[in-house]
């Protein structure tokens, strides 16, 4: 007899994704220490060698920066399209989908609007040292913000009369709102027409997979040549934004892993020893491997140990993994909120829900791609409709790796609280 609920592969094979040339992580962190040592011999022992720095060192840095952001707009396009065309046909596969879509959906706009509140109440408790902010921007040139748009001129340009204008000149609120419902009318097609423009643009998703693999390839380079640059026109100043950063985003990221229990007991029912005790063996192995999608037979064990039903888990989980990262609203939005203070950008409420819908668009894109390529592909957007400049990202991307590991933790840890939400919602016994 066959299984009620069959799990859906994480991926249609006309969305798989190639291999990725990609350094390791520490490389790249290990070129930013070295960068950073270097810039910093230079300020304070040799001064006099700043302008060559200026002159060899900073335009390799740059060209590297511009190669990264090169890829943003095609990337985000075509993984947006490929996932929400991934997403309609999961939410056709029954009520238990639509159900667990639902909720997905109502964690990622919680985690955008905890960023939103958060961030800003973080920055204004420890406030950015004047030093650091300084040194970035005129180190890493970035454009000015410009006007800030009236609620008129908002709504009016979220609609563009030109897509290809408006992916020309960086305006990704209305390219991303475009191709989210370009590719809802796609999913409405007949099949063969579905077929070739999903196998289109999940071939063009791959082709930039590889590109920005390519370029992220040269990470190390890229990031030592920027972080000298800073540092030797910056001195230690640096190094205490880089710090302050990490401890902004992670404690903004911690909501969510607390926001877990609180799912787990409010709406699942579950006792909260019993959860916090299933949780354990998870969290461990999480923060061990960094990745959701190796965690996934501990956190299906955390769910027997919990008495999900296995149909339900089964079900939901790999959906889960697929589909839902419930860290990426808040912790990619904060670091566009954190960039913004850090270049004294004002923040207006307009700019805000620009960036809490972009957050949790663009979250459907980022799924089980390797960290930094998620970081660029997610965290750019955001800051690109809000307004805020992009450069500081180049220099952020080395130290992921720290506030990665609050990244996996939080999504394991709502992972398996929303899987047992959704039990306990479709529980057989209360639909009767």
């Amino acid at each position: 007899m066959p299984a009620p609920h069959a799990a859906p592969a994480p991926q249609s094979a006309a969305m798989a994704l190639p291999p990725i040339a990609q350094v390791p992580a520490a490389w790249t962190f290990i070129g930013l220490i070295a960068g950073l040592a270097i810039g910093l011999i230079v300020a304070f022992a040799a001064p006099t060698a700043l302008p060559l720095v200026e002159t060899w060192v900073k335009p390799v840095g740059e060209m590297w920066l511009r190669g990264l952001q090169a890829t943003i707009v095609p990337l985000v396009a075509a993984l947006l399209f490929t996932g929400v065309t991934q997403t309609v046909a999961t939410a056709s596969a029954g009520a238990l989908a639509r159900r667990s879509l639902g909720l997905f959906l109502a964690v990622l706009a919680f985690s955008a609007a905890t960023a939103a509140v958060v961030t800003p109440a973080l920055i204004g408790l420890f406030p950015i040292p004047a030093e650091a902010g300084a040194a970035l921007r005129e180190t890493l040139s970035g454009k000015d913000a410009g006007p800030v748009p009236g609620i008129a001129d908002f709504l009016r340009s979220i609609v563009p009369t030109n897509v290809i204008d408006a992916a020309a000149n960086d305006r990704l609120l209305p390219l991303i709102l475009f191709m989210a419902v370009f590719a809802l009318a796609v999913s409405r097609l007949a099949g063969p027409q579905r077929e070739v423009m999903t196998t289109f643009f999940a071939a063009l998703a791959s082709a930039m997979l590889v590109v920005i693999g390519w370029v992220l390839a040269l990470a190390p380079l890229g990031v030592f040549a920027l972080s000298m640059a800073v540092a030797a026109q910056s001195g230690t100043a640096v190094i205490g934004a880089l710090a302050h950063y990490i401890l902004i985003v992670v404690l903004t990221g911690a909501a969510l892993p607390i926001a877990g229990y609180g799912l787990a007991v409010l709406i699942a029912r579950k006792p909260l020893g019993a959860f916090a005790r299933a949780m354990v063996p998870v969290q461990a192995f999480a923060l061990s491997t960094q990745s959701s999608l190796a965690s996934l037979p501990a956190m299906l064990g955390a769910c027997r140990n919990l008495k999900v039903r296995e149909t339900t888990a089964e079900f939901v989980m790999p959906l889960a993994v697929a589909l839902f990262r419930a860290t990426s609203p808040a912790m990619n939005l904060a670091v566009a909120i954190y960039v913004a203070h850090l270049y004294g950008v004002t923040l207006t409420p307009l700019a805000m829900i620009a960036g809490v819908a972009v957050a949790i668009l663009v979250s459907l894109s980022s799924v089980s791609l390797p960290g930094s390529i998620s970081f660029v592909a997610s965290v750019g957007p955001i800051a690109i409709a809000m307004g805020i400049p992009i450069e500081p990202l180049a220099l952020l991307v080395a130290v992921e790796v720290l506030p990665d590991l609050m990244r996996t933790l939080g999504n394991v840890t709502m992972d398996v609280a929303v899987t047992a939400a959704v039990d306990h919602a479709h529980d057989p016994e209360k639909l009767r």
